[in-house]
């Protein structure tokens, strides 16, 4: 009997850690930590990820399968703003658990494709293959309530020191607006470069927002030089131009 629960103890304590360990290779980067490495084979070639990449912006979309029809909107319109992208200093990098020869096929395909209304476009950036879902259980885009073998519409924004500064998450059934994630990748260039704050709904152009300052007189200061065209504002909620 003793040795029955011997047993049943160690073969709790033995579960017990393999699902702790699972559940922190499939954990979700938190924003601010180190986006995490990764080597594997893509229609450009070996990624080594983020090395490859070192000082530039990078963005990592995960899809769930290829020849699907919202994948392939996304991956024609992502190619159709690549030279955007590339001009914001910024590089693109799509993972899904499809095989590289499916990769290669459905690339082909899509090259061949006018969308939206445009002439064909050469796909530039890499399709990277995670058959084995290293990749994806690293950045925690395999959802089991949605599928154990294909990973949701995930997006990651990196900063040039690796660091994960945005997240998003859509389910399969929903395309991502590439616009608003070029917006975030300008409003954290922006902010980065300036220490400043977006308000909402914040584009390119428009007054950003102070930083609360750190003390009550300084914050009367703040708010009569910064406030100048909006008074009505409060000293907590400061506007600056840019430019």
């Amino acid at each position: 009997m003793k040795r029955i629960i011997f047993l049943l103890i160690v073969n709790i304590i033995f579960v017990g850690r393999v699902w702790s360990q699972e559940k922190e290779i499939t954990r979700i980067p938190l924003l601010g930590e180190m986006a995490p490495e990764f080597t594997a084979q893509s229609t450009s070639g070996k990624i080594h990820f983020p090395d490859d990449y070192s000082m530039k912006w990078k963005i990592l979309f995960s899809h769930p399968a290829d020849f699907t029809p919202v994948c392939s909107s996304e991956i024609l319109q992502l190619a159709s703003m690549q030279g955007e992208f590339e001009k914001l200093h910024t590089k693109i990098i799509v993972v899904s658990t499809d095989g590289l020869n499916s990769h290669i096929a459905w690339v082909k395909s899509l090259e061949t494709i006018c969308y939206p209304g445009n002439e064909p476009v050469k796909i530039k950036f890499p399709l990277v293959s995670d058959p084995d879902f290293q990749i994806s259980k690293k950045f925690g885009m395999i959802h089991s309530y949605t599928s154990n073998t294909k990973d949701v519409r995930g997006v990651f924004i990196i900063d040039p020191n690796d660091k994960v500064c945005a997240i998003f998450f859509y389910p399969h059934n929903i395309g991502r607006n590439m616009e608003e994630i070029k917006r975030t990748l300008i409003a954290l260039q922006t902010s980065d470069k300036y220490d400043v704050l977006t308000p909402a709904n914040w584009t390119p152009g428009c007054d950003v927002l102070v930083k609360n300052p750190v003390d009550k007189e300084k914050s009367k200061v703040q708010g009569e030089d910064m406030n100048t065209n909006k008074s009505n504002f409060p000293w907590y909620m400061s506007f600056k131009k840019l430019r």
